[in-house]
């Protein structure tokens, strides 16, 4: 069928009262009365009101809604009129045409009380149905795009490094292996190695927006075996403090986008108020930060070296409560619980000049300056108890002036996870890849 009218979307109409215009949805509701049509046809935009007054024998419209269900795709071909009694905006579209352009089978297999886990099975009809969650995407690229914005007004350059590795990266711990043409592959666990091959390379500032594949039998809300990293590396740094200021501006920048865009429609769907951060975020030690949390009662055997999840709420409540600010840097780090590519200060080498950074007491980002010198890093390699032989290729990018540099790899969905104050990272992701699925 030709069609002569070009598709409006719901959120346009009151631009057309009086006229005729086509408009593209599903479905949402239907009132099919003896006398009278109503049905409720949403787009990705809103929702409008078709009325429609029963004609009879003959009336290929009322024929055409009574066989309608539920999520059924159609197009609707209609005056747009205003009338103060509809809800929706006070506008229903009287219809001249309707075609059913794939009627939905019925019952539908999810409805408004289905939990979460069904529903990711069937997570096309999720995030159709609920408003909430299409605004959720549309809040992930407006942040993408701030971080694009802030990154490419610093100078950086966007690489799109392999996904597949020829050796298991760092330890060889938590990766998926796979067969590649008679020998064994790996999913990169971050675009690490590759980020500072392009430092290496006289590519002075780097950044990606990319899948990361984590092997983590991890059945938390907060961890997934597949998800979008945002990686920065910098190369002629002064210190690891320039990465950190790089960060807390660049996230800075993008929420103040989202909160532009989107702070209303996010507290009206999500209860949440989006509140732009206020730099420089507060830094704290780790070693600060154990004896903070000590204090409070926390590792009371005194022998976590690192931070577990109640101990970075903790740190995080205690420093919103004395600073203000829900964002919080835990620097240094000690050596055994960083890689060996982390570089360590000269006056204190059982830390690292690495960082977490927290937000409301969650870790969204990992960073560090990197050890860009030769000798010291397969000194450190050895240490760990790393063989040289599978990480040559590696190694090899400093054997020839790398320059000092430093970087950060923040997970995507957390901070959506954070900003939106949901409950899990499955909702703030498409299609979740966890231990126990890997489907749809």
């Amino acid at each position: 069928m030709i069609h002569t009218t070009d598709r409006v979307l719901v959120s346009e109409l009151r631009e057309h009262v009086g006229r005729t215009v086509s408009v593209s949805g599903w479905a949402h509701t239907l009132r099919l009365l003896s006398q009278v049509q109503f049905v409720v046809v949403r787009d990705h935009t809103g929702m409008v009101q078709v009325t429609h007054r029963r004609g009879g024998a003959g009336d290929d419209i009322e024929a055409a809604l009574q066989q309608l269900t539920p999520e059924s795709a159609v197009r609707i071909t209609g005056r747009v009129a205003e009338n103060p009694i509809v809800k929706l905006h006070g506008l229903e579209i009287i219809p001249e045409a309707v075609e059913v352009l794939n009627r939905a089978e019925t019952p539908l297999p999810i409805d408004e009380q289905t939990g979460l886990e069904h529903r990711l099975d069937w997570r096309f009809l999720d995030v159709r149905r609920r408003p909430a969650a299409q605004l959720l995407f549309a809040v992930q690229s407006t942040l993408e795009q701030g971080m694009r914005e802030y990154a490419y007004g610093q100078g950086c350059t966007e690489m799109h490094t392999p996904k597949l590795m020829g050796t298991a990266s760092e330890s060889g711990a938590e990766v998926f292996e796979l067969g590649y043409f008679g020998r064994s592959a790996y999913l990169a666990q971050s675009p690490q190695f590759f980020k500072q091959m392009a430092i290496a390379a006289g590519i002075d500032r780097v950044f990606e927006i990319g899948p990361v594949f984590r092997a983590e039998p991890s059945f938390t809300s907060r961890h997934a075996t597949e998800f979008t990293g945002v990686d920065v590396e910098l190369a002629w740094i002064d210190g690891v403090e320039d990465v950190m200021a790089f960060e807390e501006r660049m996230l800075a920048h993008a929420i103040a986008r989202v909160a532009d865009a989107y702070g209303e429609a996010i507290r009206d769907a999500f209860g949440v108020e989006v509140t732009v951060p206020t730099v420089p975020f507060p830094r704290i030690t780790m070693a600060e930060a154990q004896e903070m949390l000590r204090a409070k009662g926390w590792d009371p055997q005194g022998v976590k070296e690192d931070l577990d999840p109640e101990g970075e709420r903790g740190i995080g409540a205690l420093l919103r409560e004395h600073t203000g600010h829900e964002w919080v840097f835990v620097t240094h780090y000690p050596t055994s619980v960083r890689p060996f590519y982390h570089m360590r200060p000269a006056d204190n080498p059982s830390v690292t000049l690495s960082f977490d950074l927290l937000w409301q007491g969650l870790e969204v980002t990992t960073g560090a300056q990197r050890e860009h010198r030769y000798d010291v890093l397969v000194k450190q390699a050895a240490a760990k108890g790393l063989r040289p032989e599978p990480m040559q290729d590696y190694i090899n990018v400093f054997r020839y002036g790398c320059p000092p540099h430093g970087g950060l790899g923040l997970g995507l969905s957390r901070v959506l996870m954070v900003l939106l104050g949901l409950d899990s990272i499955r909702e703030a992701t498409f299609l979740f890849r966890g231990p126990n699925r890997l489907t749809p």
